[in-house]
């Protein structure tokens, strides 16, 4: 095998925590080894949240080992208190079946379903949901203890607003996915997000109690900005990877705009360029730092759609800072839409009237070059009848034109 994929992770600033390292680290160094992440099918598409942990079963499944994907189908009917303020609503089965068919469609994109390490979508509600609730007691929730359980972070950040006896039984269900996929695949390793380190843990040694086995886990570091905020959200909501949620347009610029101290981050996490190239990407903390931000919106674009989207974006992208209009993003919105409230709603620049209004009080609002005053601004007649150029901000800029 070739260099140990925990020394490629590391290098790229994935891994936070790891259970039993030594051991785990001459495991995935001398053999193919079979890990799982969990996804719960909460939409009908993943976004950003989940886009670090694609590019790890990417990453690993390209050193030798092999990616179990499990879709939480039966977790998702209780809801995982991991971070979580509120109780997650309860989805109908119907919903969740038709969330995990939208994945796998996603999912291909980053790892391969063919070959000797192929990749397997699981969904636990095949053996969540007919389970004997009796008979799971007596063989999973005998290995817990309450006391314990009472002391990790998950359910500790819960307890004031009050925790639920249905979401108290998550880290039984996820530690008992991991007992299953144990047993049926040979599953050794749990990976996830940090806020997952608690239900890990909990898995690692129900193996352990039930199988006399070694099981590991490993989390990585959460997709935050340098201000500690998560990634992904935008004034319109979360960033998608389905074309029809976030356009590709859309998707570009989310990134073409990330903050310049999180752009060699977002290269060493997000895409699969060497080391080296990120390093003298970002070797200048002036504005040559724009290159390095095109090449990352540049690459995740291609990586999530197509090479002919990504390189329409960056067109696209270019076209509207430079004022060329043949080239920008275009916009057609119905006759009857005349303010410039309406218009802003209307091609998806602000998600509701309130927010276009805050725009033009603030002045980040210009139609054909002329900053917008007023929020009861209209268009003009030749406007309606040419088209005209919206800018939303410094960056964004739309050829709106008129059915």
């Amino acid at each position: 095998m070739a260099e140990n994929i925990i020394d490629t992770l590391k290098a790229r600033g994935f891994v936070k925590q790891i259970v039993k390292e030594e051991e785990l680290y001459k495991l995935l160094g001398s053999e193919p080894t079979t890990f799982y992440i969990g996804f719960d099918p909460t939409a009908d598409s993943l976004h950003v949240g989940h886009f670090m942990q694609l590019i790890v079963m990417s990453h690993m499944q390209k050193a030798g080992h092999r990616p179990l994907v499990l879709i939480g189908g039966g977790t998702a009917m209780v809801g995982d208190p991991s971070g979580r303020s509120d109780m997650r609503s309860m989805m109908s089965k119907e919903t969740i079946a038709h969330n995990v068919e939208c994945f796998k469609k996603q999912m291909s994109k980053f790892v391969s379903f063919e070959g000797d390490n192929a990749a397997i979508i699981v969904n636990n509600a095949d053996w969540l949901l007919n389970l004997n609730y009796i008979d799971f007691l007596r063989e999973v929730g005998t290995m817990f203890s309450v006391n314990q359980m009472l002391t990790c972070e998950c359910f500790k950040t819960r307890m004031e607003k009050g925790l639920s006896f249905l979401e108290f039984n998550y880290m039984l269900m996820q530690a008992y996915d991991f007992l299953v996929l144990n047993r049926k695949y040979g599953c050794r390793l749990e990976c996830g997000g940090d806020d997952q380190w608690s239900n890990i843990l909990a898995g690692a040694d129900l193996i352990r109690r039930k199988e006399q086995k070694e099981a590991y886990g490993m989390t990585f570091t959460l997709l935050t900005t340098s201000a500690g905020t998560k990634m992904g959200k935008t004034a319109k909501g979360a960033v998608w990877l389905d074309r029809n949620k976030t356009t590709p347009y859309e998707f570009y610029q989310y990134w073409r705009n990330v903050a310049d101290e999180d752009v060699e981050k977002c290269l060493k996490l997000l895409t699969f360029l060497p080391l080296e190239e990120i390093s003298e990407l970002t070797a200048n903390k002036d504005e040559r730092i724009n290159i390095a931000k095109e090449r990352l919106a540049y690459e995740l674009t291609k990586l999530v759609h197509s090479e002919e989207d990504a390189i329409l974006a960056q067109t696209q992208a270019r076209a509207a800072f430079s004022g060329d209009k043949e080239n920008m993003p275009q916009k057609e919105i119905a006759s009857d839409v005349k303010t410039v409230v309406d218009i802003l709603v209307a091609i998806g620049a602000a998600p509701s009237k309130g927010e276009a209004r805050r725009l033009i009080d603030g002045g980040g609002v210009k139609l054909d070059g002329e900053k917008v005053d007023s929020v009861q601004a209209q268009i003009t007649d030749s406007q309606a009848a040419n088209g005209f150029v919206l800018q939303k901000g410094k960056k964004n800029f739309f050829k709106v034109t008129v059915k």
